[in-house]
């Protein structure tokens, strides 16, 4: 991910959280605000009702995975947080690309 860096701290979901604008899909919800950076941040989460350890870092991994594919066609200067929900861990990869592909276009992220 060159263009993105990884949200770590509390502070910044919690901000996000409350000043962002969320888009929910039956796969994940999504988070979006404006920075005043040159890259895009990004921050992925999973609670304990997706199920145990296991599918939790299916869920990581497959939202990171799909993030990594569209980053190249995504505008920069966004704050992103990625909220796996329990399906997430049921589906292939390519369904969650194209589910945020499709979030990702409604915002004006990725031009179609």
């Amino acid at each position: 991910m060159r263009t993105t860096e990884t949200i770590c701290e509390n502070r910044h979901f919690r901000r996000l959280y409350k000043t962002g604008k969320s888009v929910v899909t039956p796969l994940f919800v999504l988070y979006v605000r404006k920075n005043k950076q040159e890259c895009n941040r990004l921050g992925i989460t999973t609670s304990k009702t997706v199920g145990k350890a296991v599918q939790r870092n299916r869920c990581r991994r497959v939202l990171r995975e799909a993030y990594r594919l569209l980053e190249s066609e995504m505008s920069l200067g966004f704050d992103l947080i990625l909220v796996a929900r329990t399906r997430t861990s049921k589906v292939s990869m390519n369904a969650v690309k194209d589910a945020l592909k499709e979030v990702l276009s409604e915002q004006g992220m990725i031009q179609p």
